[in-house]
């Protein structure tokens, strides 16, 4: 069969691999992909906001499942799309996704079901924004209701960084409609974790959580990015609390998403803090997280071809996962996530494949036959390894062989399985 993988960064690269595996699959089309992807699929130049010239290519193509990698064309609504043309298409309706669309909808449905998260405020004014930033103190979470690219969380230490992120989401326009409306919530402490499942009509297969460094620089400072590396599993958060958060938060919110006349069929990614009081819920998106995708995906020992089809076939499907440890690493133009330039060349990555690691290209492009930047998540390089320790030891070493002139990344990802 032939399968369309829709967008072109790294999560859609562990897709595309990840699909590539399977002797099923005949071909691997993504669009619009990156030049870093053309080993594994073939790339088509249409931008996954056109969903008319999508559904023409998947009904030209013999198409026989799409899945959608980000976030921006499941809040437009390619899932409606594409089921309205009677074709096969793998995420959550555009009413479903507003569970990762509007912050302040999630917080609404979690508070309506009982689901266990932060107290929170939703505000579009910037001045009843700052009284209950006032009253309740700092450290305080300041969050862009709509889409930000996982920028638009801001975890203010002091007043004044709150205050500040008010002004410049509500008042500035900072992620432009995505922050005329905020929600601002206590700050909660723990161990932060990424919790996805499968979800079609009902039928949920979680996957093995991950933890994911939001961070940009070491030692968790610097301004919050869509994320600088991730690894899986998580071996400080129990098998306990991983079966509490599913019994307590996914198929409640699940349940409570049918409840509402909005049934999720998709990628239910459920970001998790353990507290004193049991986990609760930081946030939801409706597809894979990134890096996350790449580091959970290469531990499926099931055929992922053959696993979808038994999903959206709604036959059972026993999915298993490798013991082993990923462990991945954002390779990030400087500057990111602020201003930062494109074009930058790119060292010799077959050295780091030849090493057994993983590269998946998140923003990449090629001029005369090399890679240049072009985007700020340049790659992510990965490594699968009986112990986190190894893995992170195996990317280290890989990274290390090569000159990253233009360009940073955290070495202490992991870091808290490891102190």
């Amino acid at each position: 069969m032939n399968i369309l993988v829709i967008g072109s960064g790294g999560r859609e690269h562990a897709l595309v691999k990840q699909f590539k595996q399977s002797p099923a699959v005949q071909t691997v089309y993504v669009a619009p992909g990156n030049d870093g992807m053309t080993k594994e699929a073939e790339c088509v130049a249409i931008d996954s906001m056109d969903f008319a010239s999508l559904s023409l290519f998947a009904k030209n193509n013999e198409i026989a499942l799409t899945f959608v990698g980000p976030e921006q064309p499941l809040a437009a609504g390619i899932v409606d799309y594409f089921t309205e043309q009677g074709q096969k298409i793998f995420g959550p309706t555009q009413a479903a996704a507003r569970i990762e669309g509007s912050k302040s909808f999630a917080k609404e449905l979690m508070a309506k079901y009982s689901i266990p998260t932060s107290k929170y405020g939703t505000f579009t004014n910037v001045i009843e924004a700052k009284q209950f930033i006032s009253d309740k103190g700092a450290p305080i979470v300041v969050k862009a209701d709509g889409l930000a690219a996982g920028k638009g969380v801001v975890v203010a230490l002091t007043l004044d960084e709150a205050y500040q992120a008010v002004e410049e989401m509500i008042g500035n326009q900072k992620f432009g409609e995505s922050s005329s409306r905020v929600v601002i919530e206590e700050f909660l402490e723990g161990e932060e974790f990424s919790f996805m499942s499968f979800v079609f009509d009902g039928e949920v297969y979680p996957m093995p959580i991950a933890q994911d460094h939001k961070r940009a620089f070491d030692g968790d400072i610097g301004p919050n990015t869509g994320g600088m590396g991730a690894y899986s599993p998580v071996p400080q958060i129990s098998q306990a609390v991983i079966e509490q958060a599913y019994t307590e938060v996914v198929m409640p919110t699940i349940a409570a998403m049918a409840n509402e006349g909005t049934p999720f069929t998709g990628i239910l990614y459920t970001g998790l803090i353990l507290t004193t009081d049991g986990p609760k819920v930081i946030e939801f998106n409706a597809r894979f997280g990134d890096p996350e995708a790449q580091v959970v995906l290469p531990r499926m020992a099931s055929d992922f071809a053959e696993f979808m089809v038994a999903l959206t076939n709604r036959r059972l499907f026993e999915l298993k996962w490798y013991d082993d440890a990923v462990l991945g690493v954002v390779v990030a133009s400087n500057g990111y996530p602020g201003e930062y330039e494109t074009g930058k060349a790119l060292p010799d990555l077959e050295v780091l494949t030849a090493l057994q690691l993983d590269v998946f290209h998140a923003a990449t492009k090629s001029v005369n036959g090399k890679l240049i930047s072009n985007g700020g998540r340049v790659i992510v390089v990965a490594a699968k390894a009986e112990s986190l320790e190894e893995a992170r030891n195996a990317v280290h070493e890989g990274l290390s062989k090569l000159r990253w002139d233009g360009f940073f990344y955290r070495k202490d990802i992991g870091w808290r399985t490891f102190i």
